[in-house]
């Protein structure tokens, strides 16, 4: 398996590119914004000659979401998402502007992600945790062959994700992360939605949220 992460828009997005098998791809939380974003993943995935069959959302707050726009127009993909993120994929535009950006409404969604869910793509087997708390809808996606775990804005290296955006809730978040995420192996790799990668073992220890 190998990732390739991007760091993308104003907010500092984590994208992450994903591949079992050299040829295929899969897109986590395409956060490119502009055109010039947008050439720069379209440049890496020329150059690392991967065509992209996935696109998916751990949630759609605007910034994993600036994308999804060119996802579908250049590589004709829906975004998949959990219908719990309705609201919030709906609303970016609105959010954008708040925070002083400009974004089109994104494209409608594909197939709805479901807890438990496995999904085989690229050479990958992903299972789907749901992990809300955040955002009414947010997902995790862990590749347990490979010890790797996804978590959007749920888990960070060092913190958790805010909980005073419409739909989030601080003590569903921790359960969330107590039940559904500390409870896989401790070498599990995190790759949070912002920031560097972390592991559930440090996590659990150091994170001073559960303390």
């Amino acid at each position: 398996m190998k990732i390739y992460r991007e760091v993308f828009s104003p907010i500092e997005e984590n994208t992450f590119v994903i591949t079992g098998d050299d040829t295929s791809c899969i897109i986590i939380d395409c956060g490119c914004y502009g055109k010039r974003e947008e050439k720069r993943l379209e440049d890496l995935l020329d150059f690392l000659k991967l065509e992209p069959v996935l696109l998916l959302n751990t949630h759609c707050h605007l910034d994993h979401v600036f994308g999804n726009g060119f996802m579908f127009s250049r590589y004709g993909l829906s975004a998949r998402c959990h219908p719990g993120e309705a609201y919030n994929l709906s609303s970016a535009p609105e959010h954008a502007r708040m925070f002083g950006l400009n974004m089109d409404t994104p494209p409608e969604p594909g197939l709805c992600l479901c807890d438990g869910e496995i999904i085989e793509a690229a050479g990958l087997s992903l299972e789907v945790i749901a992990v809300p708390g955040h955002s009414p809808g947010g997902v995790a996606f862990l590749i347990r062959n490979e010890g790797v775990l996804f978590t959007g804005d749920a888990l960070f290296a060092g913190s958790i994700g805010r909980s005073d955006l419409p739909g989030g809730h601080h003590k569903t978040l921790i359960k969330s992360i107590t039940e559904r995420l500390f409870t896989l192996p401790e070498e599990t790799v995190v790759y949070p939605g912002h920031g560097p990668e972390t592991t559930i073992g440090h996590e659990l220890n150091t994170n001073s949220f559960f303390k």
